[in-house]
This record gives structure tokens, sequence and C-alpha cells, in this order.
């Protein structure tokens, strides 16, 4: 994420922020422009309320781009459920924001209705709810909203990290496969990396709920869900590669870099990427940081921020998203 100033007198203001709390000038985001902006002549997103949201739309009593690809949520009567959608539509903000920053075609269900990105927020205290993912239509529990549910669950599953933002971009993920792997036809190049996605999804999920995860794991997925299924491997690699380009751009844009340590093996000196497009240098750049940024959180009696290792397979595969991801081929309709 990218740092904003306010339009009027140039302090400080976050991406979610609707008001300057230096000179209260009224403010907003504008996908157009990708910028915060004065929201004088604007119109506010008909989820300014409901959802907190900050973004504006084109017309009155409208919803903003983001928020139009949701097609399902709460009632209006369903309190709880509400309060975990303002929250899920927060990170899908951020979601949508990252996806355009790195020019990857987001196509809305009307633009496409056959393979369009679209949203279902459900509320599993009503009816049971999985998350999940269906050719761009993307499922989500709002229980995830709920911070101690989330932890059971990460605990539960054994996962090092779990949030919102992160299912958001892994079930996302799922549909840049199709966009970026499948209908561009680098299926083979996928293959040699990731594995034959043509295995059975349902027999190798049963497989993988029933046992533990094969030995050695660590040493060629970033994660012990990547083993499922090439395909949960390709999610979860797409997930954390947006994971580092986002919290990399946060920490450039605060002006955060990493002088040392310095290590007899190893130069740790960690500046930002000059070049977004040269994964080597992303890389150089986001180790260093992830080692100041668990000892900072270990200072603070916390959890590593960053619960990771990557090999180097892994790296050759988040090197595969970031090469598609660079390339940004045209959109291909299902």
């Amino acid at each position: 994420m990218r740092a904003f100033a306010c339009p009027h007198c140039s302090a400080l203001v976050f991406f979610e922020n609707s008001g300057c709390l230096t000179c209260g000038t009224e403010i907003g985001f504008s996908r157009e422009e990708q910028a915060i902006v004065r929201a004088d002549g604007r119109h506010r997103c008909a989820n300014r309320r409901t959802a907190t949201c900050n973004w504006f739309a084109d017309a009155p009593g409208a919803l903003c781009a983001c928020c139009a690809l949701t097609r399902t949520r709460p009632a209006d009567d369903d309190t709880d459920g509400l309060a975990a959608f303002a929250l899920t539509e927060q990170a899908k903000r951020r979601l949508l924001y990252q996806l355009d920053d790195l020019a990857l075609p987001v196509v809305g269900r009307t633009e496409d209705p056959r393979g369009g990105l679209a949203f279902d927020l459900l509320s599993s205290a009503h009816e049971p709810v999985t998350t999940g993912h269906a050719s761009g239509v993307v499922t989500l529990d709002l229980a995830e909203g709920d911070a101690g549910y989330r932890e059971r669950m990460r605990v539960q599953l054994a996962e090092p990290y779990r949030t919102l933002l992160g299912h958001l971009r892994h079930e996302t993920g799922h549909w840049y496969w199709e966009v970026l792997v499948d209908r561009p036809g680098r299926n083979e190049e996928f293959r040699a990396l990731f594995g034959d996605e043509r295995e059975s999804y349902a027999d190798a999920l049963q497989r993988h709920y029933s046992s533990a995860p094969p030995e050695g794991w660590e040493d060629r997925y970033v994660s012990a869900y990547a083993t499922a299924h090439p395909w949960e491997d390709w999610a979860e690699t797409f997930a954390h590669y947006l994971h580092i380009r986002d919290t990399s751009q946060t920490a450039a844009a605060f002006g955060i870099s990493v002088q040392g340590p310095l290590d007899a093996r190893e130069d740790l000196t960690s500046e930002p990427a000059e070049s977004e497009k040269d994964f080597d240098a992303i890389v150089a750049a986001w180790l260093p940081l992830t080692y100041a940024l668990n000892a900072v959180n270990r200072s603070m009696g916390h959890a590593d921020l960053y619960p990771f290792v990557l090999a180097r397979t892994v790296l050759d595969k988040l090197r595969f998203v970031h090469d598609l991801v660079i390339a940004r081929p045209a959109y291909v309709p299902a």
C-alpha cells in the first residue's frame, strides 16, 4: 500500500480515511485516479455506513466499483453479520487496490457473465457456509471476521497465518490461475513446477484432510495446505506473492529499510527494490525486512509477523507467478 496525503493540507492520511484528522477536509478514494481526493462534488458509495466504505461511486445512491463486486451480503437486520461484512469489505478494498496497482485484469460478472469476479459474503450463523471459489465467484464465511473464531481455526488447522485479506487473496488466486495460466496456455510450465492439476481435486482434498502433510513439505511448498493439490499450491503461492508485494510497497512508502545487522555470510542490507519488475531485487529486499519485523514482534512479546521460510523451490514458484503478473496478458473471457 502506498502512503497518501490529504489533498488540502498534505498531512498523512490512510487508505481507509473519509476525512482528514488534521484539517477536517472530507476525502475519499478514487479508483480512477488511484488516489485519496476531496469529496467535493463526488458521490459517496451507498455502502458508506453499512461497510464503512470511503470509495466514490458514479452516481448518487450507487455502489462503488469494489462494493459492486459483492453480489450477496447479510440482511439489514443481521447485526453480527453486517459487522463482519464491513470488515470483509475493508479487506476486499485493499485487495482490489493491489490488483489495480499490479495492472491485473479485474472483470466483474456484468462485464463477463461467464467468468468475472464476484463475491458471496455469507454468515454461517444462519446456514452452513464453505469458503471457496468457482470460476471467479469467491464465497467467504463471514465468521472469519470474528478474531476469536479465526484464531481457533488457525490453531485447529495448524496454520501459521490466517486473515480476511489472506483468504481473499487465496480464493481470488484460483480465478487468476484461469486468467494467467489456463487461458493463455501456460499449463505445461505450470505443471513442471506445481504438478498436474488434472488430478482429482476432490480426492486430493480428502487425502489432505485425512492425513498429515508429506514429510519435508517445507522444502517445496509455501504452506502445508499448498500440498493438497496443484491448484491449492498455486493459490497459496499467488496469495503469498501479493503479501510480499503489498508489504514491501508499504515499507518503501514509509521509508523503512533494513541496514543490518550484518553477517559475515550474508549482507542483510535491505532497500526498496529499484525495479518492481526485478524479482531478485524484490526478494533481496524482502528477506532482510522480514528478519527485522520478526525481531520487532518478538521484542513486543508477539509471535513472528512473518512465520514463513521460503525454500528455493518456493522461490521458483513465486518467480513464475511474478513473471505472469508482469506480463499482464490481455483478458480472455471464459
